[in-house]
């Protein structure tokens, strides 16, 4: 009897953190839908297509409406105790509202930095929870990537020490944010042709950069960073 009793609590333990993970998956899910319409329009806003741009926002309202529906309530169980949670139910609708007023005042930049903080608020609070997702890890990419761009604008001086070192670092840095980025992903999103390209076109370019170190050549360390910030746009705007 005892030993049914403990293989029945083992089976129900089984069973509670199965669907704690399906809750999550849901989870995230649901929260991938308002990311994916919240990238397409900060892409249209980027290219100044506000008409389009407010349609991807009518549609993000959608999406969150039937994700506060769903989990405004009823957090899944890593969320409980996350004090950012509630903030975000706070914040996220109303920068919706935000991007459209500035919209309609003819100011997309303000607009298009609304979206912006949403993104980095729910990234937040994920990872106040220890929960990390695609989207974040290329938010650590995407920051990583705009430290090393610091040397696409400056003239590296070569006389100095630490500027080979630092240059070194910084493509390193960004290198193993794009490596962590591309083990992290689902087979699916692994195997896709686009997220392929744009992954092993970072490792290509930065394959340079020895290179450019090694012959203090600032116009290959230029050409380097332009195409690698290239595809870092690309990620943020397709997985961040």
């Amino acid at each position: 009897m005892l030993r049914w009793i403990g293989i029945s609590g083992m089976l129900l333990f089984a069973g509670l953190h199965g669907a704690r993970a399906d809750e999550l998956a849901v989870f995230n899910a649901a929260m991938e839908d308002v990311a994916a319409h919240n990238r397409v329009a900060i892409g249209y806003l980027q290219n100044e297509n506000v008409d389009l741009a407010v349609v991807e926002l009518d549609r993000m309202k959608e999406s969150w409406s039937a994700f506060a529906e769903r989990f405004g309530g009823n957090r899944p169980a890593p969320f409980r105790d996350n004090k950012l949670y509630v903030t975000m139910l706070v914040d996220v609708p109303t920068r919706i509202v935000t991007a459209m007023i500035m919209i309609n005042f003819g100011r997309p930049d303000v607009a298009k930095s609304s979206l912006q903080a949403i993104r980095d608020e729910i990234s937040a609070m994920r990872r106040e929870s220890h929960v990390e997702v695609l989207a974040d890890c290329v938010l650590d990419s995407h920051a990583a990537m705009e430290a090393f761009s610091l040397y696409r604008d400056k003239v590296p001086d070569w006389n100095e020490p630490t500027t080979s070192s630092d240059i070194a670092a910084k493509a390193d840095a960004y290198a193993s944010a794009v490596k962590r980025c591309d083990a992290m992903a689902s087979e699916s999103v692994r195997a896709n042709p686009e997220f392929r390209r744009l992954v092993d076109g970072v490792a290509a370019s930065l394959a340079f950069i020895p290179k450019a170190i090694a012959e203090h050549d600032r116009d290959l360390l230029h050409r380097v960073i332009i195409e690698l910030r290239s595809f870092d746009n690309l990620l943020a705007f397709r997985y961040g």
